[in-house]
């Protein structure tokens, strides 16, 4: 093991970040619905100032080391295929579909991820991982509610955005093998501006209002500081102790929309999320007992 495993620091890093992207999607959401912001305006200057805010972090890396790379074109279809899963997020948000449902048809993402492992890259996916994804899948469902005369299409996009995040993640699995993980989060964050700004100028609207510039730089230094609070959390903590925290952000995105919005999700919303959250845990746990057993 390259580093040691310290609990509670890891614990606290990932918490910190859960409850920072829990404001930004508050914040975000606000935005949008008060202020009129396109979601694509929302998520250029957010990331923008996300970028501005953790540069200091990225020199303190070696910028000029972790750009060296013979594989520029999968980084820039990488962080395309996260920029897509954004804008379909801060759509959703902006539509507005309720946090709460959001962030739990969002948790589908590792589900979408064990298909494409096994179809994309190939890797063996047996009988129960297979089981415990169509699972997941029931558990969205329940949420989701699709055969209700309340449904919605834009309920969809939260699933959109999982998809898409779930593909990036395969390509950060597949690209693991070349570059490193510093590599990977600057080229993320150095690229995802220039994408940013070609989805956004079609309906580009400069803010206006010293209020809503306020909640623009609040929500880009709590993304920076959200994304710096995960690579502090995988650093200090094994990945496998770390990544069920990552839960937490159900019930802190749930506080926040109660708060900021009065939204209080209905009974279903605990039904689907348990189960989503129960075969999430059981894949991850599954794959930290194959790796094991590879590795002895």
């Amino acid at each position: 093991m390259s580093h040691q495993h310290h609990p509670l620091q890891g614990a606290s890093w990932m918490l910190t970040a859960g409850l920072a992207f829990a404001l930004v999607n508050s914040l975000a959401q606000y935005l949008s619905m008060y202020f009129h912001l396109p979601s694509t305006t929302v998520a250029l200057i957010q990331y923008f100032i996300a970028l501005i805010a953790i540069f200091p972090w990225l020199r303190s890396l070696g910028l000029r080391n972790a750009l060296k790379t013979d594989h520029f074109g999968m980084h820039c279809f990488r962080v395309f295929l996260s920029v897509i899963g954004i804008q379909l997020w801060l759509w959703a948000l902006a539509y507005p579909v309720p946090i709460w449902q959001g962030i739990a048809l969002l948790m589908t993402s590792p589900l979408f991820a064990t298909i494409g492992s096994g179809l994309l890259l190939k890797e063996k996916v047996g009988t129960a991982r297979w089981i415990a994804t169509l699972t997941g899948f029931i558990g969205a469902m329940i949420i989701l509610e699709p055969w209700s005369d309340e449904f919605n299409w834009a309920t969809l996009l939260p699933v959109g955005a999982a998809f898409f995040w779930a593909s990036y993640s395969l390509m950060v699995k597949k690209m693991s093998a070349y570059d490193s993980p510093t590599t990977m989060v600057v080229y993320l964050l150095i690229l995802i501006t220039p994408f940013n700004i070609f989805l956004a100028l079609p309906d580009f609207t400069m803010p206006s209002a010293p209020m809503t510039w306020g909640l623009l730089i609040a929500a880009g230094v709590l993304t920076a500081l959200a994304q710096w609070a995960i690579a502090k959390a995988y650093a200090v903590a094994d990945a496998s102790f770390v990544q069920p925290f990552d839960h937490a952000k159900l019930p802190l995105n749930v506080l926040a929309g109660w708060v900021v919005f009065g939204w209080a999700p209905p009974g279903r919303l605990w039904l689907g999320a348990a189960i989503i959250i129960g075969s999430v845990a059981f894949i991850t746990q599954w794959e930290n007992k194959k790796r094991s057993k590879a590795v002895a």
